[in-house]
Order: C-alpha cells, then sequence, then structure tokens
C-alpha cells in the first residue's frame, strides 16, 4: 500500500534550502561505560545475591571474588546466599550499549541535494549552534526582503 505524502511546494528552488536531521542508526551499536550512560549501579552501587549450592551460582561467586577487579564486601543471608555489595564509582557487570546520534546538515530539502554537501557535528551543541545561527539569518533575510 503506497502512502500518499502532502507537502506543501516550496517557494524557492531546492538550493535555496538546508535539511538539519538528527538520526540514531538501529543497526549499528556502542559499548559504553557505566558512567557514560549514567548508569545507577556505578552511580549507587549494587548487590548481586548468589547461591552458591548451584554450580552457576559456584562460578559467579568465584569469579567475582578472583577475576572481577571490583571492590566489594561479602556477607552471608540466613538462608545461605552470598550477598556482594559493590561499591559506587566502579563498573558493573552489565555490557551497556548506546546508539550514536548523527547529527547532520544537508543542502536542499526533500526534493533532493543539489550540491551533495553534507557536513556531520560531532557534539549536539555544535549541530544546535549551527541550527540557531542559520534561523538567525533567515530571519535578516526576510527583513531586507
Amino acid at each position: 500500500m503506497q502512502q500518499t505524502v502532502n507537502r506543501v511546494d516550496p517557494a524557492l528552488p531546492v538550493g535555496a534550502y538546508q535539511t538539519y536531521s538528527i538520526t540514531s542508526p538501529t543497526d549499528t551499536t556502542v559499548r559504553a561505560a557505566c558512567q557514560q550512560v549514567g548508569c545507577p549501579a556505578w552511580l549507587h552501587g549494587w548487590e548481586s545475591t548468589i547461591d552458591e549450592a548451584t554450580e552457576l551460582g559456584a562460578q559467579q561467586a568465584a569469579y567475582i571474588r578472583t577475576k572481577s577487579k571490583r571492590t566489594f564486601r561479602e556477607q552471608r543471608t540466613d538462608a545461605g546466599l552470598t550477598v556482594f555489595r559493590f561499591e559506587s564509582g566502579q563498573r558493573c557487570f552489565a555490557e551497556h550499549k548506546t546508539r550514536p546520534e548523527i547529527y547532520a546538515v544537508r543542502d536542499g530539502d526533500w526534493r533532493g541535494n543539489p550540491t551533495g554537501r553534507t557536513r556531520t557535528h560531532a557534539r549536539p551543541q555544535d549541530w544546535v549552534e549551527d541550527f540557531g545561527e542559520h534561523q538567525l539569518r533567515l530571519v535578516d533575510q526576510k527583513k531586507e526582503g
């Protein structure tokens, strides 16, 4: 089924326009450390409760004690479980993944990009500044006639 798109006919040629876009590709992931993503475990610390009577629990406890390279306190519960309390400010055991946003500016509009020129900003603040300056130029141009 073809979707119909209603658009207002532009008043100027395609070359008189710029298109600002923010995209986040779905097929690209970046592993991020806890601090970068504001992980609650990194901010406040966390507890892992492990049943060392199971094979998996015994392996997890051994890893935490000998290979995790994390600071923790260890306690036993009345039920025989081991509780590892990890301090804040250290990486948790999760792999945080984020999709990088792409802040782009290209010549043209929905009809195309006549010059083929596209700029990508590394920081969102730069994209916002560029967008704001472009809007001010448009206001000035409108005042001039």
